[in-house]
């Protein structure tokens, strides 16, 4: 209870537990001294005067001792509780417990006993180690928890997130587990700058749409292309001239047919207006490095590469490394 806003909630909390508790205690103090108000005659062979099957008559006594000790010792029991562990708004006890801190023992203790085999795993090579069943089982485990929710359990990806079973084709850096590595722990930013006000109207940017359709054989209006080849040399400082991209500055070839944000003329000339910026998020901050490095050798062996696993069906698929893959577009 450490997130309150101010401490008015904090102090709100414990004043309902400790009342709460004492309520109980104060209540059951007054049952037990209580009788029920019961007739003269009923007061007489100290009864209620409540009679079930004729003659079967409830006596007006007070609750049992040992019911009254029970439950004394529940209200002593919740009060002590309340004192060692959190449960006085944002008081964290005597003890200073929180399933924060039990938790990230137990991340230690696991990292701990997991530590020799990881070791051994560090030892090689993040190509050598895609060959190892052991280190790609350890990797797909860490791949679901925390790759999956962006490229897919199958890895294949979606809109905007790139498919890393199509080996070479999303591919914007080297095809190395060095690279795979850095990508993991430090993330990448994909930049696509707005290009709109570079061209005199709309038609001169479709035009240039139709160009870049043509540069992959997609589906393309020719004469549209032929006017838009123009224009590109505004995309070619980045593509290259060529359009086949540049992976040192992490520019998408613009031959192939991998489109990460969509096809098509709307798709292209939107992103050559307004440009597009993709993120890839570190995750030094989730994983240590001995479980990155496991990682990269799980992706290298999806990547196409000419990895050859003895693992699952689902390492096996071929796919790309874990970068982002910057916007299909000039």
């Amino acid at each position: 209870m450490s997130d309150f806003i101010n401490s008015f909630w904090s102090w709100y909390v414990a004043a309902i537990s400790v009342v709460s508790i004492l309520a109980c205690a104060v209540l059951l103090w007054l049952a037990g001294k209580a009788r029920v108000k019961a007739s003269e005659a009923a007061q007489k062979d100290n009864t209620t005067g409540h009679v079930w099957d004729e003659d079967l008559r409830e006596y007006n006594n007070p609750l049992p001792r040992w019911w009254m000790w029970l439950f004394i010792l529940t209200v002593v029991f919740g009060l002590v509780y309340l004192a060692i562990y959190p449960g006085l708004g944002s008081y964290q006890g005597s003890q200073k417990w929180s399933q924060v801190a039990d938790h990230q023992a137990d991340v230690e203790r696991m990292r701990e006993s997991l530590a020799p085999l990881y070791a051994e795993f560090t030892a090689k090579p993040v190509a050598e180690l895609a060959k190892d069943p052991r280190a790609l089982a350890i990797g797909e485990r860490q791949f679901m928890n925390h790759c999956s929710q962006c490229h897919g359990s199958d890895a294949r990806g979606s809109k905007g997130y790139p498919n890393l079973t199509n080996g070479n084709a999303a591919w914007l850096g080297p095809l190395s587990g060095e690279h795979i590595v850095k990508t993991i722990t430090e993330g990448r930013q994909g930049v696509m700058p707005p290009m709109g006000a570079a061209f005199a109207s709309e038609a001169a940017i479709s035009d240039l749409a139709h160009y870049v359709l043509s540069l992959s054989g997609s589906p393309h209006n020719e004469i549209k292309a032929f006017s838009g080849k123009q224009s590109y040399g505004v995309c070619a400082a980045c593509h290259g001239v060529d359009g086949k991209g540049n992976k040192a500055l992490g520019a998408p070839n613009l031959t192939d047919n991998y489109w990460l944000h969509g096809w098509g003329e709307a798709a292209i000339v939107n992103i050559i207006k307004n440009g597009k910026t993709n993120v890839m998020p570190a995750q030094n901050a989730k994983l240590t490095p001995e479980q990155i490095h496991v990682v990269a050798a799980y992706v290298m062996s999806l990547s196409g590469s000419g990895v050859i696993t003895a693992a699952t069906p689902a390492q096996v698929a071929p796919a790309a490394p874990p970068a982002l893959v910057p916007v299909k577009a000039p």
